[in-house]
């Protein structure tokens, strides 16, 4: 239906006048409903991302550039992140900006618009992956032999993981669970990021079991198809699983960012089952062949110690027969050895007869008194050495009694002298020790007396010294009891 214009043709007086937020309105609801919804190709420009969280752009072709916003709550459901310089093709509806007289289009959602910018965005994700090390060999793990439980992380009603079931069915039988998932579209990404995180958050024996191993399946499909795989939060949630990941998404010729991360890389999904687990029958085939092997040796070797241990017999003879003769051999020596001692007792026991008999009684007595003098010389002997060692350690012990004298105060006090002893029984070495009313002990040789202090302390330290005549030093054999220390007078 044409919209009613809002001028009449040609010029007249009858031409309403109109205010700028008028025209601007009409211009607004003529574009919005000739553009309900549309689809713009174009190369992103000029891209803005302000703290709003708004995403600002241009997008233009050869001719002509038309402004974009991507509000901040679409903005976190975008399927493509927009970057300068993509080609994209944008979802969403054209309306006009009044304040700056233009028109815009509100942006709904975005696509990479062809395989080479899609090419291109994931070239320049890979080298930024790769620079943080996430495809680093060191970071990859060994696939476990035989696992007990192991994950699926793929869509529940594809072909993918019937496939899957039946190859693990065929080669060796697992316990299988299934993270379901979205493996294209809006929100695969989050939801094969889910899966993979999930099973490693699981614990053993827990509602959802722990795998051993995951895999992450999905059938073959276009570049756009598999662009999920592509992701940065898949590759990521693939380089941290501590459980080994076997990533088997497409066929043969498709190569996806995950497949960089995981730790093996299989080129169908069914592959992926092959390399999960080995084939039972042949596994149950070595077995035995090993078994077989391992009974043929043991039976070799046995065979081979027989043969030694017959010609030893043929050499050697019966053991039997060596047994009894060396038997018999001891038995003979036992007599013989016997009978010797025998012999050698009675021989013994003659020579001590005779020589009884040649002893005579003076000689005997001799003898006995000859025994008896070296007896009493050896005693006597023994007592003098014996006064000996004690008389002189106790010549010693009386040398330093004396000297342990001469050096206790007790002598000193005999000549006189006194020591003086605070209430504690400490001795008070100078008058400045001694203050006004405190209670000395004085000891003399012959007991203590008791006094207190009076006048000032220290009184006695300030008087002047009266002079002592100088006395002559003590010789040696004078009074002082034979002591080798001097006077102290």
């Amino acid at each position: 239906m044409a919209q009613k214009p809002l001028l009449p043709d040609g010029p007249g007086p009858n031409v309403p006048v109109l205010s700028v937020s008028e025209i601007a309105g009409a211009i607004k609801r003529a574009i919005e409903q000739g553009f309900g919804r549309v689809r713009v190709r174009g190369e992103i420009s000029g891209l803005r991302k302000p703290g709003s969280g708004h995403i600002y752009m241009d997008l233009k072709d050869t001719d002509a550039v038309i402004a974009a916003v991507c509000w901040r709550g679409q903005a976190g459901r975008l399927t493509s992140r927009p970057e300068d310089g993509m080609e994209v093709i944008v979802t969403g509806r054209v309306t006009t900006y009044g304040p700056q007289s233009r028109y815009q289009i509100i942006i709904e959602d975005i696509e990479l618009a062809g395989e080479g910018a899609l090419l291109k965005l994931i070239e320049e994700r890979k080298k930024k992956l790769a620079a943080e090390g996430l495809f680093d060999d060191d970071r990859k793990q060994e696939l476990p032999f035989l696992p007990d439980v192991i994950g699926v992380v793929t869509s529940p009603t594809g072909a993918v993981i019937r496939d899957i079931l039946h190859r693990l069915a065929d080669r060796f039988p697992r316990h299988v669970v299934i993270w379901p998932a979205l493996v294209q579209g809006k929100g695969a990404a989050e939801q094969v990021a889910a899966g993979i995180r999930g099973f490693n958050a699981a614990v053993p024996g827990g509602p959802v079991p722990r795998p051993d191993l995951i895999i992450v399946a999905r059938g073959g499909g276009s570049l756009e198809d598999l662009m999920a795989f592509n992701e940065e939060d898949v590759v990521r949630a693939a380089a941290e699983s501590e459980i080994p990941l076997i990533s088997a998404v497409g066929h043969e010729t498709d190569v996806t960012l995950i497949d960089f991360a995981a730790d093996v890389r299989a080129p169908t999904p069914t592959a992926a089952a092959e390399m999960a687990v080995p084939v039972r029958a042949e596994l149950l085939a070595r077995v035995r062949e090993n078994g077989a092997r391992v009974t043929a040796i043991l039976t070799r070797r046995v065979a081979d110690h027989g043969e030694r241990l017959a010609a030893l017999w043929r050499v050697v003879g019966n053991p039997r027969r060596l047994v009894e003769e060396a038997m018999q051999r001891l038995d003979d020596r036992g007599e013989r050895l016997a009978q010797a001692m025998r012999g050698l007792v009675d021989a013994r026991r003659g020579e001590f007869a005779g020589a009884a008999a040649g002893l005579r009684p003076r000689a005997l007595q001799l003898t006995i008194e000859h025994g008896r003098a070296r007896v009493t010389d050896a005693a006597r002997g023994l007592a003098r050495e014996g006064a000996r060692t004690v008389a002189e350690p106790e010549r010693r012990l009386v040398q330093l009694g004396q000297l342990l004298a001469s050096y206790s105060y007790e002598n000193v006090l005999a000549r006189g002298f006194a020591v003086v002893r605070d209430e504690a029984g400490k001795p008070v070495m100078a008058a400045a020790g001694a203050a006004p009313g405190m209670g000395l002990g004085i000891e003399f040789h012959d007991g203590t007396v008791a006094a207190r202090v009076e006048g000032a302390a220290g009184a006695a330290a300030k008087a002047p010294a009266r002079k002592r005549p100088r006395s002559k030093p003590a010789t040696r054999g004078s009074d002082d009891g034979g002591s080798p220390q001097g006077s102290l007078l």
